[in-house]
C-alpha cells in the first residue's frame, strides 16, 4: 500500500517503508532528528505511513536534548576505553554545561585525564561509529547491569513499568540513556572539554545560542549552590530516584517530608540571622528567580521569619508598576512583551522606593489587570524597622532600584537546584522540574490544560534567559527551593495532565519526555505536607493562599 511523505513542501509517494536518513539528498551531520507528524523521531526511524517530515538541527530545543544525550553516551564510552576502573556521574552545572564527576574516592580529574578524554572522543567521532538500538527484556538488562557493575542502573530498573529496555550499542559498548540518539558518533563534532576541579565540564551546543556552544561563564555563586545541593543530596540519600523511592516505600514518608522541610527552615533561619544583624543598613529585600521557583510562598515565609526577630517587613508588588498595555514594549511578534523590564514604570518604582526608605508617605499604584492600567492603591509610610520586600523576575535588576545604594539592598535568588539522577549517567533537568510545578499549579489554580501551559513555556524561558539568569551572580543569598519529595507528590496530578495530550499535538513530544521521567517515581500522598510549605503553592492548601 503506497503512502505519501512531505519534506520541505515536496511530496513524494513510496511503496515501502523508508528510513528518514534516506529522505535526504546527502548526509547532513548538522541535522540531529526529525519531527514526523509532530512527533520527534530518530533519523534512523522508518516511515511507513502518510507523513509531514521536518528535519531539525541544533537550533531546535528537541534536537539539543538528543545531541546532549548522545554526547553523554560518547563521554561515558570514551571513559570506559581510557579509564575502565573509574566510575563517573553526570549532572548539570554552570554555563549551561554537563559536569562529569569521578566517584572513586580520592581521585580528581587532572590535565592528563582531560587530554586523554578529548583525544578519545575525537577518535570516536572521526570513526563515525553507528549507534544501534537493541531491545532486551528487563531480566536480560539486569544481567547486563550486573556484569558491567552498573548498580545504579540496576536500582532504578525495578521501577520501570515497561517489560523491556532499549539499549544502544556502539562498537561493543552498551548503555541506556532514557532518550533518543543521533545515528552515529560522527554527528557529535561540537563539544568542549575543560578541567573543572574536581571533575570535568562538557560544553555543547545550545538552541538559544543558534546551535552554537556558548562562551564559558564562570558562575561561582551558582556553582557553590549546586555543590551544596549535591552534598546535601548525597548525605541525605536523595541523589537518585531509587533512593527517594526507598524513603517512600521502605522508610517513613513523614520523616522524609519533615527532613526536606527542615532544610528550608534552616535556610530561612540563616537569612533571618543575616538580615536582622544588618537591619540598620538593609532597607530593601529583593527576591527574584525563574518561573515556578516558589517566590510567593518564600516571600511570605521570610516575612514571618523576620517578624519573629522584631522586624516588621512590608511587601510591595512589582506587578503594580506595569505600564498601560498600549505603552508596553512589543516582542518580535508585535505583541506586548510583559516579560521585559521596560514593561514596568522604572522611574516611578525607583522614586517610590527611595521616598519610602526616606520615611515619606507614598500612595502606591495598583495595576488593575481587568482594565489594563494603574489605579491609586494604598498609602504607605515605613519606619526604620520595616524593610521592604519586593519579589518578581526583575527584582535583582539594578535598573529597577538605581536610586537605592547597594548596601541598602539585600538580594535573594531563588530556584529549585535539583541534584537528582535516574542513574549516574542520566541527570534530571532542573528546568523540567519547574515545568512540572507550573503544569500542576496552572491546573490547580487556573484550570488550565497542560497544552496551554506548554504553549507558554518557550516564551517564559526566553524571558528567563534575557532578564533573570544574568542577575543571579549578584545575589547575596541563593535559596534552593527544591523539596526532594516534590515529584512523587506532584506525579498524581501531572501524569494524567500529560497523558491527556494527544499524539498529534505539537506538545506531545514534551509530554512524552516528562512522562518518561515521572513514571519512575513512587506515588506519595500530600497529607503530611505542611500548610506553609513551598510545595503548597503548587498543589494547593497553602495557608498563604489569601495573603
Amino acid at each position: 500500500m503506497s503512502f505519501k511523505i512531505k519534506v520541505n513542501d515536496t511530496e513524494r509517494t513510496y511503496e515501502k517503508k523508508v528510513k528518514l536518513l534516506d529522505l535526504l539528498d546527502s548526509v547532513d551531520e548538522n541535522l540531529v532528528c526529525a519531527r514526523v507528524n509532530n512527533r520527534i523521531r530518530e533519523l534512523t526511524y522508518e516511515v511507513y505511513y502518510d507523513a509531514d517530515v521536518q528535519f531539525l538541527s541544533c537550533k531546535d530545543q528537541d534536537s539539543i536534548r538528543i545531541y546532549e544525550t548522545s554526547l553523554r553516551y560518547l563521554v561515558a564510552m570514551a571513559m570506559e576505553h581510557i579509564h575502565p576502573e573509574l566510575e563517573i556521574r553526570f549532572s548539570y552545572n554552570v554555563s549551561r554545561s554537563i559536569f562529569m564527576q569521578i566517584l572513586n574516592k580520592g581521585i580528581r580529574a587532572d590535565r592528563a585525564l582531560v587530554d586523554d578524554l578529548n583525544r578519545e572522543m575525537a577518535r570516536l567521532v572521526e570513526l563515525d561509529l553507528p549507534f544501534e538500538r537493541k531491545v532486551v527484556p528487563n531480566d536480560e538488562a539486569a544481567k547486563i547491569y550486573v556484569d558491567k557493575g552498573f548498580e545504579d542502573k540496576l536500582a532504578i530498573l525495578k521501577y520501570r513499568p515497561e517489560k523491556t529496555v532499549h539499549f544502544y550499542e556502539c562498537d561493543g559498548y552498551l548503555n541506556y540513556m532514557y532518550g533518543y540518539m543521533v545515528p552515529s558518533t560522527g554527528y557529535l563534532k561540537k563539544f568542549i572539554i575543560r578541567q573543572y576541579s574536581p571533575g570535568v565540564i562538557i560544553q555543547y551546543p545550545r538552541s538559544e545560542m543558534g546551535g552554537e556552544i556558548p562562551p564559558f561563564e564562570e558562575m561561582p555563586t551558582f556553582g557553590h549552590t549546586l555543590k551544596e545541593a549535591h552534598n546535601w543530596a548525597m548525605t541525605m540519600g536523595t541523589d537518585s530516584i531509587a533512593s527517594i523511592n526507598d524513603y517512600i516505600l521502605n522508610g517513613s514518608p513523614i520523616d522524609f517530608i519533615n527532613m526536606c522541610e527542615a532544610r528550608h527552615n534552616h535556610m530561612l533561619s540563616e537569612l533571618g540571622d543575616t538580615i536582622s544583624k544588618d537591619s540598620d543598613n538593609i532597607r530593601l529585600i529583593c527576591i527574584a528567580g525563574p518561573s515556578s521557583s516558589g517566590k510567593t510562598t518564600f516571600a511570605n515565609r521570610l516575612r514571618i521569619e523576620l517578624m519573629s526577630r522584631g522586624l516588621k517587613p512590608v511587601r510591595i508588588s512589582i506587578d503594580d508598576y506595569y505600564l498601560p498595555r498600549d505603552k508596553a514594549p512589543l516582542d518580535e511578534d508585535g505583541k506586548p512583551d510583559l516579560e521585559s523590564i521596560h514593561a514596568l514604570d522604572i522611574e516611578l518604582f525607583n522614586q517610590n522606593m527611595l521616598d519610602l526608605i526616606n520615611g515619606n508617605s507614598v500612595t502606591l499604584p495598583h495595576f488593575d489587570f481587568k482594565i489594563g492600567k494603574r489605579v491609586p492603591g494604598r498609602t504607605l509610610q515605613v519606619g526604620e524597622s520595616e524593610p521592604i520586600i519586593i519579589e518578581g523576575i526583575h527584582a535583582l535588576n539594578d535598573q529597577l532600584t538605581t536610586l537605592i545604594p547597594r548596601h541598602q539592598k539585600f538580594k535573594i535568588y531563588i530556584a529549585p537546584q535539583a541534584q537528582i539522577n535516574l542513574d549516574n549517567h542520566n541527570p534530571i533537568s532542573l528546568t523540567d522540574l519547574r515545568l512540572i510545578r507550573r503544569l500542576v499549579r496552572d491546573f490547580k489554580f487556573r484550570s488550565a490544560p497542560a497544552e496551554m501551559t506548554l504553549s507558554m513555556w518557550p516564551s517564559v524561558r526566553k524571558g528567563e534567559f534575557t532578564w533573570i539568569y544574568k542577575t543571579q551572580e549578584d545575589a547575596d543569598y541563593v535559596y534552593n527551593s527544591l523539596l526532594s519529595y516534590e515529584l512523587p507528590v506532584m506525579k498524581k496530578v501531572a501524569l494524567p495532565l500529560l497523558r491527556s495530550i494527544q499524539d498529534d499535538s505539537p506538545y506531545f513530544t514534551v509530554a512524552e519526555r516528562l512522562i518518561r521521567m515521572l513514571k519512575y517515581f513512587a506515588d506519595m500522598d500530600d497529607t503530611w505536607v505542611p500548610c506553609n510549605s513551598l510545595m503548597r503553592e503548587f498543589i494547593g492548601g497553602s495557608c498563604y493562599q489569601d495573603v
